[in-house]
């Protein structure tokens, strides 16, 4: 359902005439017919040629009378142009409808499916009946084009309905309080659309006879015009039709009765087959009433021949039973026309209440559109939205920027005196490095004294309770021992050339330092021989003053022999130090 509006602009498109009307809502509710016009399509209606052009100049000249300069529009697509099936689902869940009818859409139109703009209505069944759909569905190629027409004129689609929907819609809104069955007759230009209805109950038919088919009979009878057929059609008396006791007619007059009474009774007998179809395949009931509406009901020996052919009651379709006429409408126009507006009101309900209807076959450009517009209104709002933070945020940074001028000026003031205290504090500790470099070696002097007692305690700490002592210590420089003048000849294994550090290019030579000990010492004859040795090494790796590799004992531990002769044999340890010291 669209939002109501104050001002409903409506048009009926149909093969061979084009109708437009404006309403307006009453302030407590319900409908305003404020101008009606239609306009006749004078070239034959079996051929499309100029017909768009047509369209578009008929409906400039009817909103020029009812002074309509633009605005939305609900129009209707005739029926001939609309492909429509009924459809039954077994009872289904909600969730799994969407499906079934694409499903069903896919098989039953006779288009692939992404050519036409379809849609459905859901037609009311009690619990665990069957679900009846109506599917519609119209060529994409062929609803632009009649868009194209309506909106070239200024006017914005809305809604795109069904004549026959649109007509269901306005007669249950005239005839809402009918029981039983009701069958509409809408007798248009191609076509005839029967319309069964029951509270809750739809079904409609097409049938391929319609005024413009008695008018092409007549034009081809005479050899004459369309037009002049047509003329020929509505205003000849044809009183006789019936066979109610007139005199028969002769010459021309009798010629037309006869093509007129050949269609009138093809006619009645596709009412009489529709009627039987919808009371043997969709259980329906047979009507008991028959209302008459479209163009090609004007002529009064219709009525008086369906009346005697069905044994019903007739009546012409009154669309305005429920709708206000305004003083300024044409009441002489619309009151000709009557049985002319069930389309018109039945759009209008559209835009003005819920319907019991509601298909609506956008084109996809009116779709995206209206989608559009939809959003539109939050993206103003977004917009909006953006725009006030931009000025929020603007303001923000203009405030800020003058705290921060204000803030920066005093900060400066304070950042000139930090200055100067800052050199005179780069010139303190320009002193302190001075007196550092002056007290380090001091310092270090004073640590160094230290040094050779804690070596000491640390080597009889970590040496085994018994059977191993030691009986000589010196200190070693890149492998030699310092306390001989020929180290190769005091010690065998400094025959074998030391590991020494190769200084870096360009740096120099490195100071000499004390960079390991030599340990000599004894252990006694004992079950375990030279293993106390290896457990004295295993003691020392350990020790946070020594660098030893546990997994290099060889280069440590001076290999022995021992023998059954001696009551102790010598060993030697080779251990490098963590931390180098300086040599005096």
């Amino acid at each position: 359902m669209s939002s109501p509006r104050t001002r409903i602009i409506t048009l009926n498109l149909g093969s061979q005439s084009i109708e437009l009307a404006e309403f307006r809502l009453q302030p407590q509710g319900g409908l305003i017919l404020c101008g009606y016009r239609s306009r006749e399509l004078l070239a034959d209606s079996t051929r499309e040629a100029k017909r768009s052009t047509q369209v578009v100049a008929l409906l400039r000249e009817m909103m020029g009378e009812l002074q309509i300069k633009g605005g939305r529009v609900n129009y209707t697509v005739a029926e001939e142009s609309v492909f429509t099936r009924f459809v039954k689902l077994p009872p289904i869940d909600d969730e799994k409808i969407e499906r079934i009818i694409s499903f069903e859409a896919q098989q039953n139109v006779p288009f692939p499916i992404d050519e036409v703009v379809w849609d459905y209505q859901l037609i009311g069944a009690g619990a665990g009946e069957q679900i009846q759909v109506i599917l519609v569905a119209i060529k994409a190629d062929l609803l632009d084009e009649i868009n194209g027409a309506v909106e070239e004129t200024g006017l914005r689609t809305s809604i795109v309905d069904l004549a026959t929907m649109a007509l269901y819609n306005a007669f249950r809104h005239s005839y809402g309080e009918l029981s039983g069955c009701s069958l509409l007759v809408d007798i248009g230009a191609r076509t005839t659309n029967l319309l069964f209805i029951e509270p809750g109950k739809i079904f409609t038919r097409s049938v391929p006879i319609g005024g413009s088919s008695v008018t092409a009979a007549i034009a081809k009878e005479f050899s004459e015009p369309f037009a002049a057929a047509e003329f020929r059609k509505k205003h000849d008396d044809f009183a006789s039709l019936t066979g109610a006791g007139s005199e028969p007619l002769e010459g021309e007059a009798a010629r037309v009765a006869n093509i007129m009474r050949s269609t009138m009774m093809r006619l009645h007998a596709e009412l009489m087959r529709s009627i039987s179809h919808y009371c043997g395949q969709q259980q329906g009931k047979p009507p008991e009433r028959v209302f008459l509406s479209g163009g090609g009901a004007t002529p009064p020996f219709i009525r008086e021949f369906l009346s005697e052919k069905l044994q019903l009651p007739i009546d012409f379709f009154d669309p305005l039973r429920n709708v206000v006429v305004a003083d300024s409408a044409n009441l002489d126009e619309i009151s000709r026309s009557k049985h002319l507006l069930g389309e018109p009101v039945g759009l209008a309900l559209r835009a003005a209440s819920n319907c019991p209807m509601e298909l609506n076959l956008r084109p996809a450009i009116v779709a995206r559109r209206q989608a559009l517009e939809k959003r539109r209104p939050f993206l103003l709002a977004a917009a909006a939205g953006v725009i006030v933070g931009l000025l929020g945020w603007s303001a923000y940074y203009v405030r800020a920027a003058h705290i921060v001028r204000n803030s920066t000026a005093g900060i400066q003031e304070k950042v000139v005196a930090m200055r100067r205290i800052e050199s005179q504090a780069n010139e303190v500790r320009r002193q302190t490095a001075a007196l550092d470099s002056s007290a380090t070696p001091l310092i270090a002097a004073i640590n160094d004294r230290s040094f050779w007692p804690q070596i000491i305690e640390e080597l009889n700490a970590r040496l085994p309770k018994e059977n191993i002592w030691i009986t000589e210590l010196a200190a070693t420089s890149g492998g030699i021992p310092l306390e001989a003048p020929n180290a190769r000849m005091l010690h065998p294994a400094a025959s074998q050339a030391p590991i020494v550090s190769t200084p870096r290019a360009g740096s120099g030579p490195a100071p000499p330092a004390i960079d390991g000990l030599l340990v000599r010492g004894l252990y006694l004859f004992n079950p375990r021989q030279q293993e106390v040795v290896v457990d004295y090494f295993r003691n020392l790796v350990d020790s946070p003053w020594f660098a030893i590799d546990p997994n290099n004992q060889a280069k440590v531990i001076k290999p022995t022999t021992p023998n059954n002769a001696e009551w102790a044999f010598p060993y030697e340890l080779r251990l490098d130090l963590r931390k180098p010291v300086k040599l005096p």
